[in-house]
């Protein structure tokens, strides 16, 4: 089974964490997620966060250390997800590769719909208020 590697980001600001929202067309369309993506042969996983920030929102960011790492099988390929706390930089996120953008507070955070791959991730930010100050 095809093995993927992705880099997230926990990109938090005056104590909100920004979501994305997976394109129309995009595998598990409609859902929110931590923005990040694939990546490349020969990339850190850092390097790649930093890049897909850039590439699918325009922002740039302090990539912070490791919060969390996952894999997760799905029926047609297993994904392999390391999470970054993050600080935004500088520029507003754009939607230039994803549907839309949120800024959340840690109580709205249970409105949205996530990947199955991001329940364990998801719980944490619930229970470890830590993550959320600056």
């Amino acid at each position: 089974m095809q093995l993927i590697d992705v880099a997230g980001g926990l990109v938090f600001r005056d104590g909100q964490l920004l979501l994305t929202q997976r394109a129309a067309g995009a595998h598990l369309a409609g859902l929110w997620e931590f923005p990040g993506g694939k990546r490349e042969p020969g990339e850190t996983f850092e390097d790649c966060l930093a890049r897909e920030l850039m590439e699918e929102l325009g922002i740039e960011t302090t990539i912070g250390p490791l919060v969390e790492s996952i894999t997760h099988v799905y029926p047609e390929k297993t994904v392999r997800l390391n999470f970054y706390r993050c600080q935004w930089l500088r520029h507003e996120p754009r939607t230039l590769g994803c549907a839309d953008i949120r800024w959340v507070s840690r109580s709205d955070l249970a409105q949205f719909q996530f990947p199955p791959a991001d329940e364990r991730l998801l719980e944490r930010l619930d229970k470890d208020i830590a993550l959320w100050q600056d």
